[in-house]
């Protein structure tokens, strides 16, 4: 059993694009592998198939139901605002040690798990916690996805350092390319401060190859071994 948690430096940024594609690619090279996106916001079940759990159950090749939704993703709130806002709007909270102990129990199976966090990595998840708080509880390695835009260096190493602060290890750093150009330049200064992070760049079409590449250069277990099972 393998497990890591996808997290980034902020909304829209790109953590859904990531796991999902890595879904995709080791499902394709015969691996046993799963996502799971367990607190979402935003969410409106008419278009389940557009959310990111719909994105992830379609990458798994499941099914996108209300059945399916409900076992990756228990706790949904139909505001688009941090989750913790979203909840009070129905008149809910959080149960953080609820939510650790889901996504306990999902990374126990034998195969590969995705857990895809929501928002960035301080966005607070009820009165006291933040999804910070949820990396460091699990304790497992990250994928740190950012972008390319004016901007993301700072938020990058801001994540970056909080995530080393709270012990959260970073396996690898996904410069999700915006398109601007600015990707290569963006990796190469992210390289001279975070000497040891794997980092790599996605281009916004990613394809087969571009996912293998991440797999067998940046996403490497304790034993230095790539992802397998």
């Amino acid at each position: 059993m393998s497990a890591y948690f996808v997290t980034a430096t902020g909304t829209d940024i790109g953590k859904t694009f990531v796991a999902s594609g890595l879904l995709r690619y080791l499902r394709g090279q015969r691996k046993v592998v799963a996502g799971i996106k367990p607190v979402i916001s935003g969410f409106d079940i008419a278009k389940a198939r557009a959310s990111d759990a719909g994105e992830l159950l379609d990458a798994m090749g499941e099914a996108v139901t209300s059945e399916a939704v409900e076992q990756i993703s228990p706790w949904r709130f139909a505001a688009p605002l941090s989750p913790d806002m979203a909840a009070a709007h129905e008149g809910k909270a959080i149960d953080f040690e609820a939510l650790v102990a889901f996504c306990r129990d999902a990374a126990a199976w034998p195969g590969t798990l995705l857990i895809e966090g929501v928002g960035g990595v301080m966005v607070p998840l009820d009165a006291q916690h933040t999804v910070l708080d949820w990396m460091a509880a699990l304790s497992l390695p990250a994928i740190l996805v950012t972008g390319s835009y004016l901007g993301t260096l700072s938020h990058t190493l801001t994540a970056a350092s909080a995530m080393a602060q709270a012990g959260a290890k970073i396996a690898a750093l996904v410069v999700n390319d915006s398109g601007n150009g600015a990707a290569s330049d963006t990796a190469a200064t992210l390289r001279r401060f975070l000497t040891e992070t794997p980092i790599a760049i996605l281009p916004r079409m990613a394809g087969s190859a571009d996912f293998a590449v991440l797999v067998t250069e940046l996403f490497q277990g304790d034993d230095g071994k790539p992802i397998k099972n």
